[in-house]
């Protein structure tokens, strides 16, 4: 049995003075992901913080800039099916509708989303090494069962994968994560929010341990017109993707003026190639060119005993993406087939 004191801030001050003055603590809401992994004795907090009733982090609000403040307290639910989402930034919304099942969704928050950990065999099977759980223990994944696990990012310490739907979206958005500590609130932009494992894979994010998520803002942009959210996966219905796309494209005349790619299920954060991105700037929305594209964004893919497949099985998501989002035909959520 896992002991632990508990304790429900009224305030974000508290919060943080709670996090400071408890070195194994956790914050927890919807707790969808921390509840199992407790469960499982793979985390072990001795103190939860239950930051359910912090005032302001519960609603979604426009900014003076023209985009989206998402609190870290709103659902998923409530953020798939904001009129403003679905309106202005509908790959958000179909990111999220690919995700769990409606009953997690209800449950699950904007900030817990953003801190789940893996989905890997290793990490959650306490009787076998791992370098997430104990840093310098191994990674039996390498040379063993690996279907689901990294082909890009990976390092000789760790080839686990990022499990979310909706940061693939955010990380194509080019959103930002706001948080709050004992030094102050800060600004992380997507792309450095997640981190890939290296040498510390134990550390999925940058956020400090005495921080807490406020928010996620979107910014003007949306892509509504031309995008679309591509996840492939064992199951249609309830499964963690094995390879996900979202693509956003600005289109005019036939040609792609700008060009945004996120990839979930290859790597241990959300997965962008800017490089390969500009490529199709100026470049005719053809088959050909989003050939071209995805051959550049897997060329450093690495595959392992059981999870090569997922090199050609990007490459053709990612095809199949990009040609979705130029068309303005985005992959239906309720209807899973591929269109």
């Amino acid at each position: 049995m896992i002991r632990y004191s508990y304790a429900r801030p009224g305030s974000l001050e508290e919060a943080v003075r709670e996090a400071a003055s408890h070195p194994e603590a956790k914050f927890i809401a919807g707790g969808t992901n921390l509840v199992d992994l407790m469960k499982y004795e793979v985390e072990r907090p001795r103190h939860l913080i239950d930051v359910t009733r912090l005032p302001g982090l519960d609603r979604i609000e426009e900014t003076q800039a023209g985009g989206l403040r998402i609190g870290a307290l709103v659902s998923n639910t409530a953020v798939a099916w904001d009129e403003r989402v679905e309106r202005r930034y509908p790959l958000l919304s179909s990111a999220i509708l690919a995700g769990a099942s409606p009953q997690l969704r209800n449950a699950a928050t904007t900030g817990g989303n953003l801190l789940q950990r893996t989905r890997c065999y290793y990490f959650y099977d306490t009787a076998t090494p791992c370098n997430k759980r104990e840093p310098g223990s191994g990674c039996p994944a390498i040379e063993g069962v690996n279907r689901i696990h990294a082909i890009l990012g990976t390092s000789d310490r760790c080839i686990a994968t990022h499990p979310s739907d909706m940061c693939v979206a955010l990380a194509a958005l080019e959103a930002v994560v706001h948080v709050a500590g004992p030094r102050g609130e800060r600004a992380i932009p997507f792309a450095e929010f997640h981190r890939l494992p290296g040498d510390t894979p134990e550390a999925d994010t940058t956020l400090a341990r005495d921080e807490v998520v406020l928010a996620v803002e979107l910014p003007p942009e949306g892509f509504a017109a031309n995008h679309s959210y591509l996840k492939l996966r064992d199951r249609l219905s309830y499964a963690f993707a094995l390879v996900s796309v979202a693509a956003a494209l600005e289109v005019e005349g036939g040609t792609v003026k700008r060009a945004r790619l996120a990839l979930g299920g290859v790597a241990h954060k959300p997965w962008r190639d800017t490089g390969a991105e500009a490529m199709l700037a100026g470049r005719p929305a053809t088959a050909e060119s989003f050939a071209a594209v995805a051959d550049a964004v897997l060329a450093p893919a690495r595959g392992y005993k059981d999870n090569a497949f997922k090199i050609d099985l990007a490459r053709r998501a990612i095809r199949r993406a990009l040609a979705q989002a130029a068309a303005g035909t985005p992959q239906s959520q309720t209807d899973k087939r591929i269109a």
